[in-house]
């Protein structure tokens, strides 16, 4: 089995880490500062009574996961490690001193998963010696709970990279996509964009409101994925109706780059959303713990296959 290691003590690194002690696996996280390093503990302690506030996991399970995790400042703990996911900030000057700490403390075999959600690969490859052993392995919030991984491959990763990212991931229970090579936003982010861009052209032009587009995705949208694919749906249902909906619609969505109103409302300046208390809704008037557990909620079967340490 792989020795695993977090670089980043952030959110993303924090649940990542969960989701390993969780399966009974140690666990080393590398971060940057004494303060970091205790809010990355708390937020371990907090998904983890999460957990246990729903039924999946124990008091038991939460002290004996929390015994195979080192959280510290020294890179120095990364050794013998050969396995790191970085989840550090994204930019390329972080990325490269952190691959060169890997590269000098880590198993010299250890492959260096990006958890970026916007880097380019071939990028990522520029900034190691050891492009062969990169790759990205991009989660979605929340980590240790939605199960789904975008694995992108770059020119020069190698197959056995490739290989060993994914035996870990599927130990781990991720469903693994993988793309060959790079392209802005990767697979789920350009579909999200899309639904966005759509989302707020449609609000602009006065046809609908922000809870009803969210019904419409929750109880038709979502609930009809879920259950089956979007092509699985779309062969299902056959190409002369969908090309017919298309030539109807198609002529009419939204081509803007930018939603021009928005920008200059301000709400896509980074004004808007939960931590702001402003935005497409009133967050002063939603409640910050039922909004998280209804993040959680399409995710916690899954963590029922989870190997907990007891």
């Amino acid at each position: 089995m792989e020795k695993i290691a977090v670089y980043g003590s952030g959110t993303i690194g924090s649940c990542e880490a969960t989701l390993i002690i969780g399966h009974g696996l140690p666990c080393v996280v590398i971060g940057h500062s004494d303060r970091g390093l205790e809010r990355c503990r708390k937020a371990i302690e907090q998904n983890w009574d999460d957990l246990i506030a729903e039924g999946l996991a124990t008091e038991k399970n939460k002290h004996a996961a929390m015994a195979l995790l080192t959280i510290t400042n020294a890179p120095a703990a990364l050794s013998d490690c050969t396995f790191v996911f970085e989840a550090v900030a994204e930019g390329t000057e972080q990325k490269q001193a952190v691959y060169r700490a890997i590269e000098q403390y880590a198993s010299p075999d250890a492959v260096i998963a990006s958890c970026t959600s916007s880097i380019d690969a071939e990028v990522l490859a520029k900034l190691t010696s050891r492009p062969e052993q990169l790759l990205i392995a991009h989660p979605f919030q929340p980590v240790h709970m939605l199960p789904l991984v975008e694995v992108v491959r770059h020119e020069r990763t190698s197959g056995e990279t490739l290989s060993r990212t994914m035996a870990l991931l599927e130990t781990l229970h991720r469903q693994v996509v993988v793309l060959n090579r790079s392209v802005p936003g990767f697979l789920v982010n350009r579909f999200a964009q899309a639904l966005f861009r759509e989302s707020i052209y449609l609000i602009e032009q006065g046809v609908t409101t922000a809870a009803d587009i969210d019904k419409a995705v929750k109880y038709a949208m979502g609930m009809r994925y879920a259950s089956i694919g979007l092509l699985e749906y779309f062969d299902a249902v056959g190409y002369d109706l969908e090309n017919t909906i298309a030539k109807n619609v198609y002529p009419d969505l939204c081509d803007a780059k930018e939603i021009q109103s928005l920008v200059e409302s301000g709400l896509a300046s980074g004004k808007t959303g939960q931590a702001a208390g402003e935005g497409l809704y009133d967050w002063s008037q939603k409640d910050a713990d039922d909004f998280r557990r209804r993040k959680q909620s399409p995710y916690f079967n899954g963590v029922r296959e989870w190997t907990m340490p007891e």
